[in-house]
């Protein structure tokens, strides 16, 4: 088996289980794109197995701490594991996401269960290589009847893979109706959003609705409806959802027809409506931001900042006194005392002055690694306008 040997203070000598090709000392045996290689540190000591890919940033991606190979079993085993953890913590088993990369030691590997379907994404080109291993393992633990691939995501291009979309293990429907707290929502996942549906804010809609009865609601980049219909569904006296794109906007008109929840649809740039309802004079008791990630890179932190500090300025002009703004970043590339403090000074600017009242994060079917900080990125705080101030 050929390997690398890291530098000195690469941080796989402190716990994180990625080797980028900065922290390289040398490579031996001549590895190759898509194997299974050894990580020894400059004393020729073992630090266990990884899987390796020189085109990537991320040269090497720790798979275990000890010699292995990705044979069929180990992919029976970790899925196994990493069902049992959903199972622990009390996730559904028709709808969660059940294999989420590094979380549950299988890098570039994403699963989500719906059902007796499971949809597929591997990410990082060794795992790419074993996706037949990794459909039948998926579907031999949980017992499925389908398994399809959804490798259209622009990330795998870092890994030299082309995008894919098939059925890899049987006859699945990928037309798929779910139930989320009373909503039901069709979803597609051979042409949907990722995987067919954003699961890690599915805890949130329900936590967020509870404070929705009798209020004027706003639910910003709506995609496909989950915090607009939870809130028209608790009781909210009006609830308007804006969202662009034009597939997810047809996907939110759709869900809220289907559910029969008067949910006023506008397809709409949410940085445009916010002035244009400004300008309008228009007035909330609850706004929701819940964005796509502002930036993939480090690099681009000062960008994302300053574009959550402008929508975080307008939301608050439309709040009356008393209202709430459920706020989400999904970047884990800002953390959570970063976050808070943009929303601070973004109030500040606009002249309001909120209380911290509740905070939100991913569902425990997208369990954070303590070593791992990449795996916590969903945060989000519900802030009650302060009247007066």
């Amino acid at each position: 088996m050929g390997g690398i040997i890291v530098r000195p203070r690469a941080g796989i000598l402190h716990g994180h289980d990625w080797v980028y090709g900065t922290e390289v000392l040398k490579v031996f045996g001549s590895p190759q794109d898509g194997d299974v290689i050894s990580l020894k540190d400059g004393r020729d000591r073992l630090l266990g197995t990884a899987i390796y890919n020189s085109k990537s940033k991320i040269i090497a991606r720790r798979i275990s701490r000890r010699r292995q190979d990705l044979d069929p079993d180990f992919f029976r085993r970790r899925i196994a594991q990493a069902s049992e953890v959903r199972d622990r913590a009390g996730c559904r088993r028709d709808l969660r996401r059940v294999v989420w990369s590094e979380s549950d030691g299988l890098p570039g590997v994403i699963a989500d269960q719906y059902g007796d379907v499971a949809v597929l994404q591997t990410l990082t080109l060794a795992m790419d290589r074993h996706k037949a291993d990794i459909a039948a393992a998926l579907a031999e633990t949980l017992g499925l009847r389908g398994v399809i691939e959804r490798n259209d995501a622009p990330v795998r291009a870092a890994e030299g893979l082309e995008p894919a979309t098939s059925v890899l293990l049987g006859d699945p429907a990928g037309v798929q109706s779910i139930e989320i707290g009373g909503v039901t929502f069709e979803i597609d996942l051979l042409a949907g959003q990722k995987t067919g549906f954003y699961l890690d804010q599915v805890a949130n809609y329900a936590a967020v609705a509870r404070h929705a009865p009798g209020r004027r609601v706003l639910d910003c980049f709506s995609n496909q409806g989950g915090f607009a219909l939870a809130c028209a569904r608790a009781g909210a006296a009006a609830v308007v959802a804006v969202e662009s794109g034009a597939e997810s906007h047809e996907r939110l008109s759709a869900n809220a027809t289907r559910n029969a929840l008067p949910v006023r649809c506008e397809r709409a740039d949410v940085a445009d409506y916010l002035r244009r309802a400004e300008r309008a004079g228009e007035k909330y008791d609850l706004i929701i931001l819940d964005p796509p990630s502002f930036t993939k890179t480090k690099g681009k932190i000062h960008d994302a900042l300053r574009g959550y500090h402008d929508l975080h300025v307008r939301a608050a002009a439309l709040l009356e006194p008393g209202g709430l703004l459920a706020t989400f970043s999904c970047s884990h590339h800002i953390d959570s005392a970063t976050f808070l403090e943009m929303a601070a000074g973004a109030l500040f600017d606009a002249r309001r002055s909120a209380r911290v009242i509740d905070e939100y994060r991913q569902a425990p079917d997208h369990p954070i690694v303590l070593h791992l900080p990449e795996t916590f990125y969903l945060k989000g705080y519900l802030l009650e306008m302060m009247p007066g101030r």
